[in-house]
């Protein structure tokens, strides 16, 4: 038999026990709805019924996305007011179970980790970038803005040779990613930059030299001040005895 303290405790017990979806009311019946407060909480309804649930860790729920998980990484994610999160679950190297992060020593900006459930796999950007947090991916070292980075490993070579600062555009005025230089005092020879920063000295096959016009490997004879570079020397001696033939553009 039910007392009137029973009574009381059941009717405590129906009032609070769904207080935490009562507040939230489903705008249909069925589907997924973002919470107004918290980014990375949602609510499954199901005939009108709310379950609150949140995304793993690190991940935010996005209520455009049209696969059945909704839950997508912050950079690609408009939170909006929603900015409060869910306490993090975090290790030595992944802030939050899920995400993209930088390494640990701010003075390192090439390389970070894919966090997956707290495993981190770390990730070398292409030389000459940097890791950009608001992306998640690697860009040029002006658009991440970080500070304190550390210089890149081998900007220069040991004939003193370093990618001009200056970006290089082809005829119609595109940023070329990989620019190729002359070298200023062997006609066979020529320099690569990798995405502009990171030199690498290369060579055209015996009897072409590099033509600055075309930048490819031509016959001599198409390249001012370079016609006579195989005639009557032999080819491995030429870069010695050979004065400086062309004049370093940077």
């Amino acid at each position: 038999m039910l007392t009137v303290r029973s009574l009381r405790l059941l009717a405590c017990l129906a009032f609070t026990s769904p207080a935490v979806y009562a507040q939230f009311r489903c705008p249909s019946k069925n589907g997924q709805f973002e919470d107004p407060s918290q980014c990375d909480k949602f609510y499954d309804c199901v005939d009108g019924v709310a379950t609150e649930k949140l995304c793993p860790d690190g991940l935010v729920f996005d209520p455009l996305n049209r696969k059945t998980n909704k839950c997508d990484q912050p950079f690609n994610v408009d939170c909006g007011d929603r900015i409060e999160l869910q306490p993090p679950k975090s290790n030595h190297l992944c802030p939050r179970r899920n995400g993209y992060f930088a390494h640990q020593d701010e003075s390192v900006c090439n390389i970070f980790y894919n966090c997956i459930e707290g495993e981190a796999n770390q990730i070398v950007c292409p030389p000459g970038l940097h890791f950009d947090e608001y992306s998640g991916t690697c860009v040029w070292p002006d658009s991440a803005g970080r500070t304190n980075c550390g210089e890149p490993e081998e900007t220069k070579l040991k004939d003193g040779f370093s990618c001009p600062k200056t970006q290089t555009a082809n005829k119609h005025g595109q940023t070329v990613a990989h620019p190729v230089y002359a070298h200023p005092d062997d006609c066979q020879k020529f320099y690569v930059c990798l995405n502009g920063v990171m030199p690498r000295e290369q060579g055209c096959s015996t009897g072409e030299v590099y033509n600055e016009e075309s930048q490819k490997c031509d016959a001599p004879e198409n390249v001012p001040g370079c016609e006579d570079w195989f005639k009557d020397t032999p080819v491995a001696a030429k870069a010695g005895n050979k004065k400086s033939r062309r004049r370093r553009q940077v």
